[in-house]
């Protein structure tokens, strides 16, 4: 798929890690993508760990998984609120079963962890959460990026020139 072409979900809510979101948002756009940043409520401005806003374009609940080519999951504790949204699980769900690239940097994989999607499957993560997705059935492996089938997982902001590149090149490869 040409970047130009590429529909892409980007997940926001409050206490999003500000470089997990915007470098991602920048570099997508640079290439074409249509980005939409996507939390529980449309329109509502979600504060990052420094207070700075992201304002939902869309509402989860009015999305759904043929709406985008692939989705970024940043990291801060933004996960953590993320998946208690039931309407947030089963669009990720939905994108997983369709085998399209769910992206999760940081803290992300805490929202694939709420899902089958890293079952059986290789995966990173910031080391604080490396339990929980072991215990959601990944296998665990310390590196920069790591691109297994349609998921692809870092660990830390230092990581997103590799995350980034691995999300395009997965784009591109569908």
């Amino acid at each position: 798929m040409d970047l130009k072409q590429a529909r892409i979900a980007v997940l926001i809510e409050q206490q999003y890690q500000e470089m997990e979101v915007w470098y991602p948002v920048y570099r997508l756009r640079e290439a074409g993508c249509t980005v939409t940043l996507v939390g529980p409520e449309a329109g509502t401005s979600y504060p990052s760990k420094l207070g700075y806003p992201a304002k939902s374009d869309k509402a989860a609940k009015d999305v759904n998984a043929n709406d985008f080519d692939a989705m970024v999951i940043p990291g801060g504790f933004a996960p953590d609120f993320l998946r208690r949204h039931e309407a947030v699980i089963h669009l990720v769900r939905t994108m997983n079963e369709q085998g399209k690239p769910l992206a999760a940097i940081c803290h992300g994989p805490w929202v694939l962890c709420s899902t089958p999607a890293l079952k059986g499957r290789k995966a990173t993560c910031f080391f604080a959460i490396k339990d929980d997705v072991i215990n959601a059935g990944a296998n665990y492996v310390d590196a920069e990026v790591i691109h297994d089938a349609n998921i692809i997982t870092s660990r830390k902001p230092d990581d997103l020139p590799a995350f980034v590149v691995a999300l395009m090149k997965a784009i591109q490869g569908r």
